[in-house]
């Protein structure tokens, strides 16, 4: 069975009403990157953080998956699927996607602030303060800030290595490290891209498709799937 892999970014989750990581503005939601998404904000002011995020979270969990969520869940009728994933929503496996790898955590779990593997699920959407993880420190969003470690690259880097089809939807390649995994992805093997705006790739065997991603994702799963 073919391996294929996806690769999706904030474009994706946005046709679900979900604000894109970071606005022309350079703003979240309103808010500074600087002041809720570092270590450095975390250790200044946790509790504007922990509401920051408990906010995010009361809206994925108001949020649907979309058209093109679904139509990734359909491709393990005939192949081997794999989606890495920048967002920190679970729209994918709401959607019915088993096999996904968050490059950059789930919000919908927290984790450790001493540990950041030690991870837990949330309960609703609510992240207290004095909520402490078995070690007894402060529990925090499950989701990588700015100037920590993407612990999950390497697997996904391997993962790419082995790639049958590569799928790059709604992301405009921009953030680092995870921009850089499309180079792991053997050269003769055809890579997709469905973003209205198309990033510049080196890369040979690109097909475009300048398409949001509800209308560009069903279209190539439908033609994948009739061909395989």
């Amino acid at each position: 069975m073919k391996r294929v892999v996806v690769l999706t970014g904030a474009g994706i989750s946005a046709e679900s009403g979900l604000k894109t990581f970071r606005d022309s503005d350079g703003l979240w939601e309103g808010y500074n990157i600087e002041d809720v998404a570092t270590p450095e904000a975390w250790a200044r002011n946790p509790e504007l953080v922990q509401q920051f995020y408990n906010e995010r979270r009361k809206s994925v969990l108001e949020a649907q998956p979309n058209a093109a969520h679904y139509a990734l869940a359909k491709l393990v009728q005939k192949y081997e699927v794999t989606i890495i994933t920048q967002n920190i929503d679970d729209l994918h496996e709401r959607a019915g996607s088993a096999n996904v790898v968050h490059l950059h955590g789930v919000i919908t779990r927290s984790q450790s602030s001493l540990k950041a593997n030690l991870t837990y699920p949330i309960d609703g959407w609510e992240l207290k303060m004095g909520d402490t993880c078995e070690l007894g420190s402060q529990l925090r969003a499950h989701v990588v800030w700015f100037g920590e470690a993407v612990p999950m690259i390497e697997k996904a880097a391997s993962i790419c290595l082995e790639a049958g089809i590569f799928i790059l939807v709604g992301t405009s390649l921009a953030v680092y490290p995870a921009a850089g995994l499309i180079n792991y992805v053997p050269s003769g093997v055809t890579k997709y891209i469905i973003d209205p705006n198309i990033p510049t790739v080196s890369n040979n065997r690109i097909v475009e498709m300048p398409y949001k991603a509800s209308i560009g994702v069903p279209m190539l799963v439908d033609e994948l799937l009739a061909i395989s």
